[in-house]
């Protein structure tokens, strides 16, 4: 299987780097995308021409490249998803969540959030999450929007599920 991460808004393929270096360090074929700047929806074709698609990808990323690999499984059937601070919704704006396309997602995913997450209210994600057949949450304690102070935690969790995933 080959992990493809996509990255936050503001970063590039080169800020995923610690996560490709994590996922090789557990002996998993990992890579990051340069997504284009702008909505989630003008960023799928490009995730998915990095990708390719079929049971063999586990897509993935942080924030919006997260949300853009969950956009993408959809179409290119991907063996499962590692979402790292999964943006549901922006900060301050609970009623405005970005879930249209959770319910669609049909291969196995694993959320991991911060519980002081301001991107995603726990109570939230862990409704929303139920929506996603064959998914789980891991939540992290202390931690706000990104998972770098536990990254090696995060890692290992994320590789545990890949190992289940057939």
């Amino acid at each position: 299987m080959r992990i493809v991460l996509g990255h936050g808004a503001s970063g590039n393929a080169a800020s995923m780097k610690p996560y490709v270096v994590g996922f090789e360090r557990r002996g998993l074929d990992a890579i990051a995308v340069d997504l284009p700047k702008g909505t989630a929806e003008r960023a799928v074709p490009v995730f998915i021409k990095t990708s390719g698609r079929g049971h063999g990808v586990i897509g993935g990323g942080q924030s919006f490249g997260g949300r853009v690999a969950s956009m993408a499984a959809i179409e290119a059937d991907f063996g499962g998803l590692i979402l790292f601070s999964y943006p549901l919704h922006r900060p301050g704006f609970p009623d405005q969540l970005r879930t249209e396309h959770l319910p669609l997602i049909r291969c196995p995913t694993l959320f991991m959030s911060g519980d002081r997450d301001p991107f995603a209210r726990i109570d939230l994600l862990k409704t929303w999450v139920k929506v996603v057949p064959n998914s789980r949450l891991e939540i992290f304690k202390g931690q706000g929007h990104g998972l770098l102070a536990v990254l090696d935690q995060a890692l290992d969790v994320a590789a545990d599920f890949i190992k289940t995933i057939k």
